[in-house]
């Protein structure tokens, strides 16, 4: 005789099978990052936005030090005949450079080395091609005494110069008023260094690296992986993507036999005469590189993708594609930066 079960047990044993054989619900699959997102992970391992200041804790920086920074970087008087100002090499309606091989001095004679941007250079770790002065303040005192470049005989000559000249007084005071002497010749340098403190460009490439990968174009993020498989990070890294050190040019190579240079530059040697500084050089900012032409210490390459060229060989003993070039002159382009607020000629 069969057994009849209850049919609440059967109810319940057809329940359970009917949920055993319910498709299970798929895992959610872990994220695959993109490609692109792989390019921007990688370049903020090298590189850094820039910063939105370059302060000095020994130069408070005032508009009222800003601005007389401002008219003194734009002031012929500062050189012996009224010939030259800062802005004459280093013009901020050009990237803070002049696109000259070098540049004339007062006397109309040139100098022998490259004028470099003042544009980001108040984040640099030193200053001028050989890393003489430590920062903007120091240098902006040198080109006025140089007898190549504004020619003025001592510090004497040019604080006389402004002191007869009203607003001068009038702006000294104003942004030195702790000083009862305050036009003199440190506080003409730290003006001008003040002003140089507000020449900063952000680019497109800043807003990459804080996450907006529409910031810049496919050519421009191939570039980011070809300029850091070719080596070029061991230097042009950070937030200036170069200015942080010192190197020797033509670590595999003699550079003039590359650059075609007329002069063979023995780079900061010619400062200290200690041969370990033979060829070394401040490694330059790519910031607005694309802006600066011409390249190199004395400016003699005109192109863009020669330099990046002759960087490749000489450096890292590498000879890059067409592809490669054109993709890394794409990336370098996405570094050049807004025109700083404070680069307007209004004085």
């Amino acid at each position: 005789m069969k057994r009849i079960l209850p049919i609440s047990i059967i109810s319940i044993a057809l329940f359970a099978v009917a949920c055993n054989n319910t498709p299970e619900t798929p895992k959610a699959e872990t994220p695959v990052a993109s490609e692109t997102s792989k390019v921007l992970e990688t370049a903020n391992i090298f590189f850094a936005v820039l910063p939105s200041e370059a302060l000095n804790p020994d130069n408070e920086l005032t508009e009222e030090k800003i601005a007389l920074g401002k008219v003194l970087y734009h002031d012929k008087k500062l050189s012996k005949d009224e010939t030259q100002s800062c802005n004459t090499c280093h013009d901020v309606l050009t990237y803070g450079v002049d696109n000259l091989p070098t540049s004339p001095g007062d006397n109309g004679g040139l100098g022998t080395r490259n004028s470099p941007s003042t544009f980001n250079a108040a984040l640099h770790i030193t200053q001028f091609w050989d890393g003489r002065n430590a920062d903007v303040e120091e240098q902006a005192g040198g080109p006025i005494l140089n007898p190549v470049e504004m020619g003025i005989p001592d510090e004497k000559v040019i604080i006389d110069r402004l002191s007869n000249i009203e607003e001068y007084q009038k702006m000294f005071a104003a942004a030195f008023p702790a000083e009862k002497d305050p036009l003199t010749f440190k506080n003409l340098t730290y003006a001008i260094g003040a002003f140089e403190r507000t020449l900063l460009t952000p680019a497109p490439f800043d807003k990459y690296l804080a996450g907006d990968e529409s910031a810049i174009g496919e050519d421009a993020k191939q570039g980011i992986t070809d300029f850091i498989d070719a080596g070029c990070t061991t230097c042009h890294a950070g937030a200036l993507l170069g200015g942080q050190m010192h190197m020797k040019f033509g670590l595999f190579a003699n550079y003039w036999e590359h650059t075609n240079s007329v002069v063979i530059d023995s780079g900061k040697y010619e400062e200290t005469k200690v041969p370990s500084d033979m060829f070394i050089f401040k490694v330059p900012s790519l910031r607005n590189i694309d802006k600066t032409a011409p390249y190199f210490h004395d400016g003699i390459t005109a192109s863009l993708e020669d330099a990046i060229q002759i960087m490749a060989i000489t450096q890292n003993n590498k000879e890059l594609t067409l592809d490669q070039v054109k993709n890394i002159k794409a990336f370098m382009e996405t570094l050049t930066g807004e025109m700083p607020e404070n680069a307007n000629v209004e004085i």
